[in-house]
């Protein structure tokens, strides 16, 4: 009677060890099983951490701008060339106020050819140069350079009273240009005969700015004639660039760099298309007269 009872509480008792020995085991594998993922996860992180920071790296380095310096902005024409633009105003040149002469300059001319009773001829050149460096986050200095260019030509296109405005694509300058065209009347003066050409070559825009008047009943200069000196002018500038960088890129081409801090240009030299050809206001830099003073004095 009582052999039968023992055995089954000993049966009962192998029962209720091995049951509460399951959730055990559940436990431990699941301890085992969470620990595993989670070593999973942090491998993930890290190499995600690890990729982010090698992009951030690789973002941080830009092209090098083709070209790393200026010319002298006053020595940008022959002799020759300034000769047929402003024949009475050879050695008037005047140099822009520039704060970085790397990054930025100018120069204009002035030429008053006076014959007295027999009216004058009124003739104004100006360059302005600008130079954009390579920035890590805004793009290469070419980049930043096209940019400026279109709003550059775009101001140039935007004079306020200018007259019979017309716009023409060039070729055979730097990577782009543009020739703008207009008349502007002033009541004392006449009316004057502005071309502007806006040019970029490579990290570099460089804006040529020529205009012509006949005063006191000469005849006012032909548009072709000005226009074809313009061009001329500003292929001679862009040459210029050129040189400057070793006729080809200079020893600044093709690298790559940290980044930099690319030259913004200021807001006088954003609107040197529009108020700089605006027949003698600053070009950029420039601090040229304008030419409603500059034309009632004899050279």
């Amino acid at each position: 009677m009582h052999r039968p009872a023992q055995r089954q509480r000993q049966r009962l008792t192998r029962i209720l060890v091995g049951a509460a020995a399951v959730p055990m085991m559940v436990v431990a594998s699941g301890c085992s099983s969470d620990s595993g993922d989670g070593s999973g996860d942090d491998a993930k992180k890290d190499s995600g951490a690890a990729a982010s920071s090698s992009a951030t790296e690789a973002g941080s380095v830009v092209k090098e701008a083709a070209y790393a310096k200026l010319p002298e902005p006053c020595k940008v024409f022959s002799s020759k060339t300034l000769k047929e633009m402003v024949p009475k105003g050879t050695k008037s040149s005047k140099e822009g106020k520039s704060g970085d002469t790397a990054t930025r300059g100018s120069c204009s001319w002035n030429s008053l050819d006076n014959n007295g009773v027999d009216g004058s001829q009124f003739r104004w050149l100006n360059v302005s140069l600008l130079r954009f460096e390579s920035d890590a986050t805004r793009g290469t200095g070419e980049k930043l350079a096209s940019e400026y260019f279109t709003k550059h030509a775009e101001d140039a296109r935007s004079v306020t009273d200018a007259k019979n405005t017309k716009s023409q694509p060039l070729t055979g300058m730097g990577n782009e240009a543009t020739l703008v065209t207009y008349d502007l009347k002033k009541k004392k003066e006449g009316t004057f005969k502005q071309q502007t050409v806006v040019t970029r070559v490579e990290n570099v825009v460089v804006t040529v700015d020529y205009n012509g008047a006949g005063l006191a009943g000469d005849k006012a200069p032909k548009v072709a004639d000005l226009t074809k000196a313009a061009e001329k002018a500003a292929k001679e500038a862009v040459e210029a660039v050129r040189t400057a960088n070793g006729a080809g890129g200079g020893s600044a081409a093709g690298g790559s760099t940290a980044p930099s801090k690319s030259p913004s240009p200021s807001k006088s030299a954003s609107k040197s298309a529009g108020q700089g050809s605006d027949l003698g206001k600053d070009s950029g830099t420039s601090t040229s007269k304008s030419p409603s003073k500059s034309a009632t004095k004899k050279d």
